[in-house]
């Protein structure tokens, strides 16, 4: 597992924050669709999700961040997109 310190992690949410008010962002939210679950969502009602969390070694950056409902970020936490998969389809065939 990848070791990150808490000061890795305090500049990567720092840079997360600034992303946040960048037009590139907020015409991400704009287009109001969740990236897992694919539903529509009012911008208020949508988060940014690293894809590779920081906490696993992930960087803020336009390729490692997505917009998402805050059901999706809740469920998915500190998953590796291949552990997200995993995870969904479970869910899906009701386990």
């Amino acid at each position: 597992m990848v070791s990150v310190s808490e000061q890795e992690i305090k500049r990567e949410r720092e840079k997360a924050r600034a992303l946040r008010k960048t037009r590139w962002w907020k015409q991400r939210l704009a287009r109001g669709t969740c990236r897992y679950c694919g539903r529509r969502y009012l911008p208020d009602e949508l988060t940014m999700d690293h894809i590779v969390p920081i906490i696993r070694g992930g960087k803020t950056t336009k390729g490692n961040v997505a917009v998402v409902c805050k059901e999706c970020n809740n469920k998915k936490k500190y998953l590796l997109p291949m552990e997200w998969e995993e995870y969904v389809k479970r869910f899906e065939q009701g386990e």
